[in-house]
């Protein structure tokens, strides 16, 4: 048999206009009065939009304007950026890392597989344990879970905890108490994989709901919240239902959080045209574009701007294999995605900021004082910086009803000797003339950190 040649082609000629047209990255705040310009020229690849996007996010900046445009294979973007005071962006070092990590040598390159469909994942980042689950949602069930890890030995130093249409999803990042470091015994594994898949097999018995575990896991590190969105996404939280057959047009968001999103077609160009109103808030943009990216659609052109408590975004899209959005039903998917992703990051009621020294069985005690005390978490971030642990945990009374004052009186006869707690109403409405109320807890002054994503910043 003859044998066949072929041309040698170099793995490096991918890179090659990228190395030779790197990008280019600007920080201006002399343009514009009221906020920060970060402009960003580059080679157009895939995902590169989500990349700048997620960064400027992880640095809690907040997005007030954006124009995107990425014809004919390069991509021009500017950004209107803000703090979290809404003033401009004029810490060095802070703008040292914009520039570094949208430069030439800073893009991500994360290639991520998967593994089958699981309730619970487990795998190895680093010091610490990733564990991902996903089940039907019910009061308290983070209790649970973090009773669970305690009893284990195992110390939560960092998690992110969601909840979307009666279901919840959690990446936590754990650490052997003995060592600090990553659990690699597999039997112990395996028990610590057990008890937490009970745990969501109980919660999902009573249910005829056929979402109980379809979801997959990814290997290695990924970003946090979009790994939330995707496991969202896979267990298709978007449908609507429950274990109480709720559908997504019944659960109770008030009228002022209820996205509206039209998808048109733009005729001339050949784009689908996917337009979003909805009460602005930080990280919406990423929400979106996240969603967008995962479901294999490419952004081309994007409008972005921020009108008083509302947002106005316009995205230009194409499938990924260059097809627009021609059926009703492709269209209404889309629709029910992007609402679901910028629901699922949606909070009122209460918000409890907690700081105390950390140790094993913290968050098992706090979700515990929370559940007797009548309160259900809708929403969950933990963080450890050195010796310190950094926990917010949005709540509500678990009947639906307004938060009673006393409920918090009694927190702090349980755990404001040992804690600082900071507690924050969340408004239902920007626009709202009634101020936010903040109280702090347990003889401590109170403290105005802002925790933004301390899980990003704790895994770096």
């Amino acid at each position: 048999m003859a044998s066949v040649c072929w041309p040698y082609f170099d793995p490096e000629y991918e890179n090659l206009s990228i190395r030779i047209n790197p990008p280019r990255v600007s920080v201006d705040n002399t343009s514009c009065l009221e906020c920060t310009l970060v402009k960003v020229d580059s080679v157009n690849k895939p995902g590169i939009l989500l990349e700048v996007v997620q960064i400027l996010s992880d640095l809690d900046l907040i997005i007030t304007k954006a124009y995107i445009s990425s014809d004919g294979g390069w991509f021009m973007d500017v950004f209107h950026v803000t703090d979290q005071q809404g003033k401009k962006v004029t810490d060095s070092k802070t703008i040292d890392h914009i520039e570094k990590a949208l430069g030439p040598k800073g893009h991500i390159t994360a290639a991520m597989k998967t593994w089958p469909s699981k309730q619970v994942g487990v795998h190895s980042v680093g010091d610490h344990t990733a564990i991902e689950l996903i089940g039907t949602d019910r009061p308290g069930l983070l209790s649970e879970i973090s009773a669970v890890l305690a009893n284990l030995q195992f110390n939560v130093a960092a998690a992110e905890v969601w909840t979307h249409n009666r279901r919840i999803a959690c990446v936590l990042y754990v650490n052997d108490n003995t060592t600090c470091r990553a659990e690699d015994d597999p039997p112990r594994l395996s028990v610590m994989e057990e008890q937490l898949k009970n745990i969501l097999r109980d919660c999902d018995e009573d249910s005829d709901n056929d979402k109980v575990a379809r979801t997959s896991f990814s290997m290695g590190f990924t970003h946090v919240d979009r790994r939330l969105h995707q496991m969202f996404f896979a267990d298709r939280d978007y449908e609507g239902g429950s274990s109480a057959g709720v559908t997504s047009d019944q659960v109770d968001y008030p009228p002022s959080f209820k996205p509206k999103i039209t998808v048109e077609r733009c005729e001339d160009k050949g784009y689908s045209v996917v337009n979003v109103r909805c009460k602005d808030r930080a990280k919406l943009m990423f929400d979106i574009v996240c969603t967008l990216t995962d479901m294999q659609y490419v952004v081309f052109h994007a409008t972005i701007s921020s009108d008083g408590p509302y947002a106005s975004q316009e995205y230009y899209i194409r499938h990924v294999d260059g097809c627009i959005l021609d059926t009703e039903g492709e269209k209404e998917r889309v629709i029910k995605c992007l609402e679901a992703a910028i629901r699922r990051r949606v909070s009122e009621g209460l918000r409890l900021e907690l700081v105390a020294k950390d140790r094993v069985g913290l968050l098992s005690e706090v979700t515990r004082i929370l559940r007797e005390n009548g309160l259900s978490v809708t929403r969950a971030g933990v963080s450890t910086i050195g010796e310190q642990a950094m926990n917010v945990f949005y709540v509500r009374d678990s009947s639906g009803n307004p938060v009673d004052m006393k409920t918090i009186e009694s927190l702090r006869k349980e755990i404001g000797h040992t804690m600082i707690i900071n507690v924050k109403k969340v408004p239902m409405n920007k626009a709202s003339k009634e101020p936010a109320t903040e109280a702090s807890i347990g003889g401590w002054a109170k403290t105005n950190f802002f925790f933004g994503n301390l899980l990003e910043r704790f895994l770096a």
